[in-house]
């Protein structure tokens, strides 16, 4: 054996227990080196297709497998990761090729057989809801008998009066009385302690809520006061915070003890303390339900001081594969899950911060010819009915793309979306006249990253993502900033991207995992995908 074949070979075994310490992006670069030593080796390329499944960059990992396929067409793994690959960007009929191509040679694989077994169920779902889809349907939430629905016998917590005021197929005005703090101090505590509210809470609570988001524009504009600033505001949909403190969350996937943790590190939700919520609050952690039913009853108690943005996993196609679905029906019904998945259809998909920066959870745009008016203008609910997103344009962009560290655009490196550079994010910031762009999306390992020369900042919330990744979760604060001149301010701020003169402070914090009780990431779900 020659040398290099030797040291690529001492690079891939050195990759290996990077990945067993889930260390994935320092086990892709020392996968890689092997590549470049000896390209002929299918198994580095396989490896490092594990490792970016890891990663999450699903077309990586695909294209990977690709070429460990091309160097030998009947490389069982390379299938495998293949279609767990294309299974975790939607494209199940096409992962169900691969699985099947596997078990023709290993038809007891047990990994396999389960993949195989929820792609094929997943595609005999989307079918027969595509078979009983009508143009005219009523939403769930407006279907439920508040009056005659009974709480359950074990249920000893507080009591809520609901009334319907008024509702159609596709609108509900409801009131709640007895949905105060007191009613989420024991929900939470009732939560720790493995416990589930009343069914009827639960359709009320979404019910509010999606009433609540459906007045909401599809990008939701909020302002501080700030003593030296007059604002000079015309937009009528603006709304004006007494707060002191806004604070955008990024990623929290179900993880309920870390978004606790969260609110006790940084202070809870008040008038003076707003939240922004910058999506994928369910799938993945166990207590998607536990997250979701937490932040909907801050947003009825606070609705202007928590704030909600769509993610990509509030979305069916998301949930049925990550976990939100069956952990719905396991714990309430079938019904609740798509009473929630109608309260995603309506959440805002982006939030515009004092006028200067733009939140949302994927990121900017193949056009670049789109503008903030866009979103605006952007309606969530089409005549047809379906708020799921479409597989491109703006909403899909909004909660999909990523950025990248070269110029130019280029397709994602998951497999849905596409990838934008840093010159992208200053023409989008001039041309619309601000700071930065705030995005999430992509697990970082300091919680928050400032990226493309300092116009964008990732920040992801779900500190030890799926309790493998090893990550701090992170914040971002936006406080008045004492020092600005108004005098000195010639308008142009936006241009300034080391922020010399600018009226708000942005402070970055991080916090670490905390324990929670052991029910590993995506326990309900019933399906093999997953870690």
């Amino acid at each position: 054996m020659s040398d290099k074949k030797q040291e690529a070979i001492a690079f891939k075994d050195q990759g290996n227990e990077l990945l067993k310490e889930h260390r994935f992006e320092e086990a892709v670069e020392l996968y890689t080196k092997a590549i470049e030593l000896d390209p002929s080796n299918v198994i580095f390329f396989s490896n490092r297709a594990q490792a970016e499944i890891r990663l999450e960059r699903y077309g990586y990992a695909i294209a990977d497998c690709d070429r460990a396929l091309e160097l030998d067409p009947m490389f069982m793994k390379a299938y495998y990761r293949k279609g767990v690959s294309l299974m975790a960007i939607l494209k199940h009929k096409e992962a169900l090729v691969c699985f099947k191509t596997v078990l023709k040679t290993l038809p007891n694989d047990k990994l396999t057989l389960e993949n195989h077994k929820q792609c094929s169920n997943y595609l005999k779902r989307q079918a027969f809801e595509r078979a009983i889809a009508s143009e005219d349907k009523q939403l769930v939430i407006c279907t439920v008998d508040f009056d005659h629905m009974l709480i359950e016998k074990t249920w000893e917590g507080p009591s809520l009066d609901i009334k319907v005021i008024q509702k159609s197929s596709n609108d509900i005005n409801i009131d709640i009385k007895g949905l105060d703090e007191d009613y989420l101090k024991y929900m939470i505590k009732h939560f720790k302690n493995g416990g589930k509210i009343p069914k009827k809470h639960v359709f009320a609570i979404v019910a509010k809520v999606y009433q609540i988001l459906k007045q909401e524009a599809t990008m939701v504009e909020i302002s501080l006061n700030h003593k030296a600033m007059v604002s000079e505001s015309k937009n009528a949909n603006e709304i004006k915070l007494d707060g002191k403190k806004i604070t955008v969350v990024g990623d929290t996937h179900g993880q309920f003890y870390d978004v606790l943790n969260l609110f006790a590190k940084f202070g809870h939700v008040s008038r003076d303390h707003i939240y922004v919520f910058n999506g994928d609050f369910v799938d993945r952690g166990s207590w998607s339900c536990e997250v979701a039913l937490y932040l909907y009853v801050l947003k009825v108690l606070y609705p202007q001081s928590v704030f909600l943005n769509r993610g990509n996993h509030e979305t069916d196609d998301m949930n049925k594969t990550y976990g939100f679905t069956d952990e719905c029906e396991a714990k309430y019904s079938k019904k609740i899950f798509e009473a929630f998945s109608e309260s995603f259809g309506a959440l805002p998909l982006a939030t515009l911060i004092n006028q200067s920066y733009l939140v949302m959870h994927g990121g900017l745009f193949s056009n670049d010819k789109v503008t903030l008016d866009d979103i605006r203008k952007y309606n969530r609910f089409p005549s047809s009915g379906s708020t799921q997103p479409p597989k491109e344009g703006i909403a899909m962009e909004l909660l999909w793309t990523d950025p990248q560290e070269v110029n130019g655009r280029a397709p994602s490196k998951r497999g849905i979306g596409m990838q934008f550079g840093p010159d992208i994010t200053e023409r989008f910031c001039l041309k619309n006249k601000l700071r930065k762009i705030l995005r999430s999306h992509e697990v970082r390992n300091d919680g928050v990253e400032l990226e493309h020369n300092g116009r964008l900042i990732t920040v992801f919330s779900a500190p030890n993502y799926c309790d493998s990744t090893n990550n701090l979760g992170g914040v971002v604060h936006f406080t008045e900033n004492e020092n600005y001149d108004p005098g000195s301010d010639d308008g142009e701020g936006y241009r300034d991207v080391e922020d010399s003169n600018c009226p708000w402070s942005l402070d970055m914090e991080t916090f670490e995992a905390v324990e929670h009780p052991p029910i590993r990431p995506m326990a309900y779900s019933k399906g093999g995908f997953g870690f």
